[in-house]
């Protein structure tokens, strides 16, 4: 299972993931890795694993990397390179470069930005309605500068942001802009990994905005969180499931029914 957090797991306004708590309990008890895919930084992460009790594998900063619990896997890719307790395989470039980056196509188009790096705890709880705790642990970006638009020529902006060879993603509050990273990259490098210890394994997505398209589309089956961006969404990805309800109540009602289907008897 590779889930998106924000509008998924968690709910989008309250930050509660209690509704989702029976399905969790019955992954952990079928051994069916959860692994966490979020625009979320590595603080951030660490500690949703904590609350729900995750230990497996988690991708931060929409693909900027993968951190993979220190002997979690038998093996891993020449590229990973140990940090703490864990194994790192980086796909994104250095933080500073994104926030240079961001502060010249804000120049060069007129257009006024201003992103985390900018922004102080308070002004970050302003426009995520995150505590304060969240907020600090939101601003130790190592990959993804996430930005809010603040000019009227904001097309032109990410215009630029392409031209410059970089990615912007418009998550469910505010764009980001990354060195071309995505959660796609880092759900295949896994899901290979996974199947080089498991043999075949089964893939399930779940997310519920436009951040989310690119991964859900690599995975077997992809699974809608319900939310304003639910039916453009599915346009994108027509093999895709909607659940009926937005956050963590439509997570568990889509973990509980698929995981009762027979596709599954062969997962890990």
């Amino acid at each position: 299972m590779f889930s998106d957090l924000d509008g998924t797991l968690i709910d989008q306004d309250t930050y509660s993931c209690d509704a989702a708590t029976p399905a969790i309990r019955a992954l952990r008890e079928r051994e069916i890795p959860l692994v966490l895919c979020s625009s979320k930084t590595r603080p951030e992460m660490e500690w949703w694993r904590e609350r729900i009790g995750n230990s497996h594998p988690f991708i931060v900063e929409n693909g900027g990397a993968i951190y993979i619990p220190r002997g979690y896997f038998p093996f891993l890719p020449a590229s990973a390179k140990p940090r703490g307790d864990y194994d790192v395989i980086e796909f994104g470039a250095p933080y500073r470069i994104l926030v240079e980056e961001l502060r010249k196509v804000s120049e060069e188009t007129g257009c006024p930005v201003i992103g985390f790096s900018q922004m102080s705890v308070a002004e970050i709880c302003l426009r995520t309605a995150l505590s304060v705790r969240h907020a600090e642990l939101a601003k130790q970006r190592e990959y993804d500068e996430p930005f809010e638009i603040l000019g009227a020529n904001g097309s032109e902006l990410l215009a630029a942001i392409d031209r410059r060879g970089k990615r912007w993603i418009r998550g469910s509050r505010l764009h980001h802009i990354t060195t071309g990273h995505s959660k796609a990259t880092a759900v295949r490098c896994l899901a290979l990994l996974y199947a080089r210890v498991h043999g075949r394994v089964t893939t399930i997505g779940l997310g519920d905005s436009d951040s989310d398209a690119e991964f859900l589309r690599t995975t077997d089956e992809p699974i809608i969180v319900w939310s304003r961006f639910a039916i453009a969404l599915a346009k994108l990805i027509p093999n895709a499931s909607i659940t009926r309800w937005p956050g963590p109540r439509g997570w568990n009602e889509a973990i509980e029914e698929t995981i009762a289907e027979p596709v599954l008897a062969g997962s890990i």
